[in-house]
């Protein structure tokens, strides 16, 4: 008998989606575009489809296949009423019942639950990666926005309507930069990926530096990745970027900890892969702008997660979680499922 969850991910690019045992182990994995699809029922078959594909996939070889729940983790995810609530980056629009519409397609599983994407990173990192025993804290996503979930005595806080813990739009500087999400001076504006292109942006601008090695990108050719490339090579501006997004994440990752005084904060995300460069100034920022009492407590490190399955993997451990009950469901028939145990 083989206990697996699926885990899916849906984002405004791609939809990728896994097999995963209560391990970690990725045992089938796929994608597809999101983005093709501007009709929920088609997507939804899109879906239901490739899923049957990896289950059939696996059946061939684990012949007794349980299928523990579905986890989705997707932007403007709500976990309370099973919704997707106008995401600004989806191709389908409006408020979309999505785990109604799978509970359609799959009616033997009786665990199909979703979460935004930055909640079920931090269920997988409480699962599968560096938060594995700790009961309080945060994690923080960085890529084209900032994302956040926040783990409290061994729960993921969701608030009264399902939507706590966005810590990319708390205010960082009043009345500064644009956020995406149309409000002035959020974290997310300085401190993503689309931040820090920004930041080059402006800092090129101020010196006019000809011979700094991001002077020749246009806006749309920059990315972090090229400001990270600069910066261990010494580049000044690269080097600057990475200083201010630090300073800027570091007075985020403050605010934080005076809320929740959490054991560590974990970074994911394009940017976190650049190690030092970013962490260091965070760090720095984060121990000059806390209260006394909070000082050299707050680990922050980077996420513990495989960069290549985390979507799967957080996705997925929002159904191992969720599980509290023995029953299983047995695939037999995994065109037709009708066996349950």
């Amino acid at each position: 008998m083989k206990q697996v969850a699926i885990g899916i991910d849906i984002g405004g690019t791609n939809t990728v989606l896994g097999l995963v045992d209560q391990n970690g182990n990725v045992l089938a994995k796929d994608y597809f575009s999101t983005a093709k699809y501007n009709d929920i029922t088609e997507y939804t078959n899109k879906l239901s489809g490739n899923i049957n594909k990896l289950l059939e996939r696996l059946s061939q070889i684990e012949v007794n296949l349980h299928i523990i729940g579905i986890g989705i983790g997707a932007p403007n995810a709500n976990y309370y009423s099973g919704t997707i609530e106008h995401a600004p980056n989806l191709s389908f629009k409006g408020v979309i019942p999505f785990v109604s519409l799978l509970k359609e397609k799959f009616p033997y599983i009786q665990t199909i639950t979703l979460t935004n994407d930055a909640n079920a990173t931090a269920i997988g990192e409480m699962l599968f990666g560096g938060a594995i025993g700790m009961r309080n804290f945060v994690m923080y996503t960085l890529g084209t926005g900032v994302g956040s979930g926040l783990v409290v005595n061994g729960n993921l806080v969701y608030g009264q309507d399902g939507f706590a813990g966005e810590c990319g739009h708390t205010m960082l500087i009043p009345n500064g930069r644009l956020c995406g999400c149309g409000v002035r001076g959020h974290l997310e504006a300085y401190c993503s990926a689309t931040g820090m292109k920004r930041t080059a942006f402006e800092l090129l601008a101020k010196y006019n530096p000809s011979d700094s090695l991001l002077a020749n990108y246009t806006y749309k050719q920059l990315q972090a990745k090229n400001i990270y490339d600069a910066a261990i090579q010494g580049d000044a501006v690269a080097l600057e970027v990475f200083r201010l997004t630090g300073y800027w994440l570091g007075i985020g990752l403050a605010n934080t900890v005076h809320h929740l005084s959490p054991e560590a904060i974990f970074l994911f995300g394009g940017p976190v892969s650049s190690g030092e460069l970013l962490i260091k100034p965070t760090v720095e920022s984060l121990e000059r702008h806390l209260l006394p009492v909070f000082r050299q407590k707050v680990k922050v490190l980077p996420s513990q997660l495989n960069c290549g399955d985390a979507a799967i993997l957080g996705a997925s451990a929002l159904a191992w979680k969720e599980l509290n009950l023995p029953q299983f469901f047995l695939v037999s028939n995994i065109r037709e499922p009708k066996t349950k145990n």
